[in-house]
């Protein structure tokens, strides 16, 4: 473990956890990959678990705050993004049942566990609209499984929540949109997006249950068969012309490589005896040492 890692655990009151960090090979590049599991699985308590995960999310915005590669471009750009929306569920009531502060504090836990979930994933938090949040796959950098990254993150959020006795749910659709800064009344908005992509995600979460997230066709084209999905059938949406056919994500599903998960289940091969033979072949004169 590096003398970084020590300080900066120390800065956030959880020195405490230095050895276990360290006896586990957990250092800087991997900290901003862990989940509420793994640290439940090295034995951190529920509250020194959402402190560190805070303290990852807010690492991580203030680097990106001071390096260039991190920097969302300011330039409006088209691109296909996978967008997330995210909301409480009962937030209504929860206005009803809790003083105003009390709100304000729990309303802050929920959006830092959404938040991680997120940046986890490689997500971008855009916004946060009363308690939705909004966040992009895909800008401000393009991943090959950014519709993947999404859903997983959409997952995990549901999970974070409920661990605060809430719940959310979760809508996720793709579409090409035009991204950049936005300077209107004198105001500067990073990360503005033209096009129904946001909307039709927003449609989505009203559509999902507590604890769920929906998505919509094109998304369920990019992820493959890397989730198991519930098929909610075409959807008739406000704003939408057309009714939009929708899925629940049930969960992952156990793939062996990231090609199974794009194509679904694998076939043989045809009529190509000779060349597996030669493949079989040249692989056991590898594994015997030769070549």
């Amino acid at each position: 473990m590096s003398d970084e890692l020590r300080r900066w655990l120390e800065q956030i009151g959880l020195a405490q956890h230095a050895e276990t960090l360290a006896a586990n090979d957990i250092d800087l590049d991997v900290l901003p990959e862990l989940s509420n599991e793994d640290l439940k699985e090295l034995g951190l308590s529920l509250g020194h678990r959402r402190r560190l995960l805070r303290a990852i999310v807010q690492r991580r915005s203030e680097s990106s705050v001071g390096a260039a590669p991190e920097t969302p471009s300011r330039d409006a750009e088209r691109r296909q993004l996978t967008v997330l929306f995210c909301d409480l569920v009962g937030s209504t009531e929860l206005s009803r049942r809790f003083d105003p502060e009390d709100l304000r504090e729990l309303i802050r836990r929920y959006q830092d566990a959404v938040s991680g979930a997120v940046v986890r994933h490689g997500g971008y938090v855009a916004n946060f609209l009363g308690d939705g949040i909004i966040a992009y796959f895909g800008w401000p950098h393009a991943d090959e499984d950014n519709a993947g990254q999404a859903v997983r993150a959409g997952l995990d959020a549901v999970v974070a929540v409920r661990e605060l006795s809430l719940l959310a749910h979760a809508g996720i659709a793709s579409g090409p949109l035009v991204v950049g800064d936005l300077d209107a009344a004198g105001r500067r908005q990073t990360g503005a997006v033209v096009g129904e992509t946001p909307n039709l995600a927003a449609r989505l979460e009203a559509l999902a249950g507590p604890d769920q997230v929906v998505i919509d066709g094109l998304t369920r084209q990019l992820i493959g068969a890397a989730f198991a999905l519930e098929e909610a059938g075409p959807q008739s949406l406000k704003g939408f012309a057309e009714p939009v056919q929708a899925w629940r994500v049930v969960g992952e599903r156990p793939v062996e490589s990231r090609f199974e998960a794009r194509a679904g289940r694998l076939t043989p091969f045809v009529g190509r005896g000779q060349e597996v033979a030669l493949l079989l072949e040249r692989f056991e004169r590898a594994a015997a040492g030769e070549g």
